[in-house]
Order: C-alpha cells, then sequence, then structure tokens
C-alpha cells in the first residue's frame, strides 16, 4: 500500500510542481466558448487531436450562432477523427441553442448552468470554471487521478473521490492552478506506463517512485 503523505510533503510537491511547470492548457482556444466546445470535444480524446479538428472547426464557426447554423451533419465531418464525433456533434449543437435560448449566447459562469448543458459534466464544468473564470476548482482526468494517488495524497477509486481529496490536502494558494500542474505532471512525466522517475522534480518524497531513484 502506498505511504500517505503528511501535509509537509503534499506542500513541498506543489511548490516544487509550481517552480517547474506552466499552469496553462494544452487545448488550444480563442475565447470562453471555444475552450467550452474543445473541452467537451476532448472526452476520451487526446488534445492534440481535438487542436487538429478546432483549428479547421473554429475557423468556419466559433459562435454559438454559427455552430447551430452549422447543424449536426456540418460539423460531424470537423470532428470525424476525435472518438464518438456522433454524439459530440448532437451534443455541441445542442448546447449551442441552449446558450442562445437561456444565456444570450455566452457561456454561464456557474456549475449548475454549465452541467445543465448537453455534454457537459463535472470534469467539463470545472475546467470552464478555472481556465475561464478563474474559480479555484479541481477537474479530475485519469492523469490527475492517477498523480494524486501515486504521490500518496489520498487513496481513491474514483474522480469525484479524488476531487474532494485534493480540494481538502491543497494548500489555498495551490488551488487555482492544481488541476494542471497535476494533469501535466501525468501527461509528460508521471506517465501511467514507465513513468520518467530519474527525471521527476517530486520524486524525493514520492512513494511510489521506482526502486533505483530512493535514497
Amino acid at each position: 500500500m502506498i505511504k500517505k503523505a503528511n501535509d509537509a510533503d503534499v506542500a513541498w510537491v506543489y511548490e516544487r510542481l509550481a517552480a517547474t511547470i506552466s499552469p496553462t492548457s494544452d487545448l488550444i482556444y480563442g475565447s470562453t466558448f471555444e475552450l467550452l466546445i474543445a473541452v467537451v470535444l476532448s472526452a476520451q480524446a487526446t488534445d492534440k487531436s481535438v487542436n487538429v479538428a478546432t483549428a479547421r472547426l473554429f475557423s468556419r464557426a466559433n459562435t454559438p450562432q454559427a455552430m447551430v447554423d452549422l447543424g449536426e451533419e456540418g460539423l460531424i465531418p470537423y470532428i470525424r477523427t476525435i472518438g464518438l464525433f456522433r454524439t459530440k456533434a448532437k451534443n455541441v449543437v445542442a448546447l449551442c441553442r441552449l446558450l442562445l435560448a437561456h444565456h444570450g449566447g455566452e457561456v454561464p459562469a456557474t456549475r449548475a448552468e454549465l452541467e445543465a448543458l448537453p455534454g457537459v459534466g463535472r470534469k467539463t464544468a470545472n475546467v470552464v470554471l478555472n481556465v475561464a473564470f478563474g474559480q479555484p476548482t479541481i477537474a479530475v482526468d485519469t492523469h490527475v487521478h492517477r498523480v494524486s494517488n501515486r504521490l500518496g495524497f489520498g487513496r481513491s477509486t474514483s474522480p469525484e473521490a479524488t476531487e474532494k481529496i485534493l480540494l481538502k490536502r491543497t494548500p489555498p494558494g495551490h488551488l487555482l492552478h492544481a488541476h494542471h500542474y497535476l494533469i501535466l505532471h501525468g501527461r509528460y512525466t508521471c506517465t501511467a506506463r514507465a513513468p520518467r522517475c530519474a527525471t521527476c522534480v517530486v520524486s524525493a518524497r514520492c512513494p511510489s517512485r521506482a526502486p533505483e531513484t530512493q535514497d
């Protein structure tokens, strides 16, 4: 069983991550609306594949009305290379209609309103609230879940449980950027297979580090 990190170790890890990681999304977007659409499209897909698709899509439709005018069948050719593209096309057009009908075409800034939109779950809402509106939310994806457990921040088996642990254990000064630190650390260093412990900036206090990097 992985040893639980104490509060001092958790704070140290965040300090090290903050010193070495720029807390920005890998998704490319130019507005809050584009961010919302990109995050919806990124479910079960890589940010790289989404960026390739949205580069073309947003040059054609980057407002709710333009997306509705494009329609599901018009949207599909732009996102066909992304997983679950038919379901995502349906959700994107439907959420754009709701933005126009209930929010004046603007992306709402509350969790309840965001999660009421088709294709927007808790993780997506957390990303938008954090990145677009500067709220200290933590979006938990597979990277965040894996890294949190490996670092001994707490033991959890679900994204919701991981989120609760992180909100409780993350120092207030790092809450705003916590999910970016953990996502990017998991994506590029603490990978699912063959984590790069030898070059990891927090390996000294990681209870899961490879044996050859231990003292």
